[in-house]
């Protein structure tokens, strides 16, 4: 789901218009506006960084966290440091209780308007909150990318039809007086009544919690309707375009929706998704790239012939930035904007108008580019391999993966790797557990070659394999449902569920032993 794709406030008076069908020639103005705003800001993202710094603190220093930890006396970013530590949830937890007990100006002014409900591995359930100040970076952002792709490209088509949405359910909760649930399915509450009358699939249907179930009606939803755009997660999408191309036994999407022209997606790395789809679909369609995550919306593809995402610098988030490989250290390095560099590894750091405060997300990301900042991500903290010091992030492997893959035009639906610690003979090594779309000829060939390429990524890896500590990782071809049924088996079928690209461990793979080929 891409979260609030055309979140109106009030000052978006613009939209109304665009309902009674004026469309891309209304709203193109409107689109100026946003795209010179982007231009500007992007321009000089450190001065914008500064300006959300000195927001927040100043707003921050009045609630209960900010008398806490003496945010009224912070002049500078070195002081904030000292005062304001890192922390993942459970550093947040007792706060996130006293505002879920009814307490106000805890963690921001006010109490949150919802609470976006997440799970994590080591702290359940966890309650991000989203303020009145939070909301227009949740659902204005990903407005933002889409008008300012449309002023730069002069391409609005995909306003003037049907629009899907692939998302989690809408169905609601209260937990402490504040609504509560999904944070794509928050996205429904807030869609603009003009919007509605384009958006499928319908409420009822959304509301469906089997996945399985929900796609069957999606499509019955879509045959026939004049789809334009269409947003999620790729491999929830190409689910969809299988049923799709099953139900009306046509060759390619575009058959079906022949005016379709916008994919928008996020969650995970296209690029090991791209070929398969591209097949379904009968041709490449232009596509945005954006970067959601329920504490805040981080970055979005500002260019169409540049894969790096814009970083959102200025829409209420101060980031931060720590040397990947110390983000587990006791006192890591904490870097502002200024001071990042290209092609380091960093754990993302944010505090933000929501009330969070040295808060890391679990992501990494590298700059590919300074002017304008733009990132790429590379994988998540808890998300690698290092069985024995190699330290293997998602960004490797996947490279590793899409370079061979796009040499022989194999089609890959899915793949994880875990290590094999204790091999039944012969010295330990990485497996990965791939879904095919075709069977590569020689898979040992293929093999080998994704492991010299991992090799030129990780230098310790290569190491390793060298100095007999390990040996070439080893490649197991599984069903090509086989990770859909292992999503199933953990109750994570569709919505904004991903599978893990690398553990540490076995728990994925010993299940997806039985999906074998």
């Amino acid at each position: 789901m891409l979260p609030g794709l055309f979140f109106v406030g009030k000052a978006i008076s613009p939209f109304y218009f665009c309902g009674m069908g004026f469309k891309q020639t209304a709203l193109r103005p409107f689109a100026g506006i946003i795209s010179r705003g982007i231009d500007a800001w992007s321009s000089d993202a450190v001065a914008a960084q500064q300006r959300q710094f000195e927001h927040l603190v100043r707003i921050g220093r009045k609630t209960a966290f900010g008398k806490d930890h003496g945010i009224g006396e912070i002049k500078s970013y070195d002081d904030f440091k000292k005062r304001i530590p890192l922390r993942d949830y459970e550093g947040l937890r007792s706060y996130v209780e006293r505002i879920k007990n009814g307490e106000k100006d805890v963690l921001w002014k006010g109490r949150p308007l919802y609470f976006a409900k997440t799970s994590g591995t080591t702290s359940g359930v966890k309650y991000i909150p989203l303020t009145r100040d939070s909301l227009s970076n949740h659902f204005g952002t990903a407005r933002n990318a889409l008008f300012h792709r449309y002023f730069k490209t002069k391409n609005g088509d995909f306003l003037d039809g049907k629009m899907i949405f692939l998302s989690g359910s809408p169905k609601m909760e209260e937990v402490g007086g504040i609504k509560t649930g999904r944070l794509s399915g928050i996205v429904n509450h807030q869609v603009p009544a003009w919007l509605k009358t384009n958006q499928l699939p319908s409420y009822t249907t959304n509301c469906i919690e089997d996945w399985e179930e929900k796609l069957e009606q999606i499509v019955n939803e879509t045959i026939g309707q004049d789809m334009r755009l269409i947003s999620g997660i790729p491999p929830w999408v190409q689910m969809y375009y299988e049923k799709l191309l099953e139900k009306t036994g046509k060759s390619t999407v575009k058959e079906v929706f022949p005016n379709f022209s916008m994919f928008v997606y996020g969650g995970v790395n296209f690029e090991p998704y791209r070929a398969k789809l591209e097949e379904l679909i009968g041709e490449r369609i232009p596509s945005v790239e954006t970067y959601p995550a329920s504490e805040g919306f981080i970055a979005f593809q500002d260019e169409v012939e540049n894969s790096g995402l814009l970083l959102n610098a200025n829409s209420g988030i101060f980031f931060e930035f720590v040397p990947a490989d110390q983000i587990f250290d006791a006192n890591p390095d904490r870097l502002s904007l200024r001071d990042v560099e290209l092609g380091v590894n960093y754990a993302i750091i944010i505090n933000n108008n929501a009330g969070l405060w040295g808060y890391d997300i679990g992501d990494t990301v590298e700059f590919v580019s300074k002017n304008p900042y733009r990132i790429r991500v590379t994988g998540r903290t808890k998300h690698y391999i290092s069985a024995f010091g190699e330290h293997v992030i998602g960004k490797e492997v996947e490279q590793a993966m899409n370079t061979v893959a796009k040499k022989y035009g194999i089609p890959i639906i899915e793949f994880t790797v875990a290590p094999q610690v204790n091999p039944k003979e012969g010295l330990p090594y990485h497996e990965w557990f791939v879904a095919f779309g075709d069977i590569p000829a020689d898979l040992g060939l293929f093999a080998q070659e994704v492991d010299e390429e991992l090799s030129q990524q990780n230098i310790y890896y290569k190491d390793l394999i060298k100095g007999g500590v390990l040996r070439s990782l080893k490649i197991t071809a599984v069903q090509q449902d086989a990770f859909r049924k292992y999503m199933k088996t953990q109750g994570k079928l569709g919505g904004q569920n991903k599978v893990p690209r690398l553990s540490n461990d076995r728990k994925i793979a010993d299940v997806l032993e039985g999906f074998l080929l």
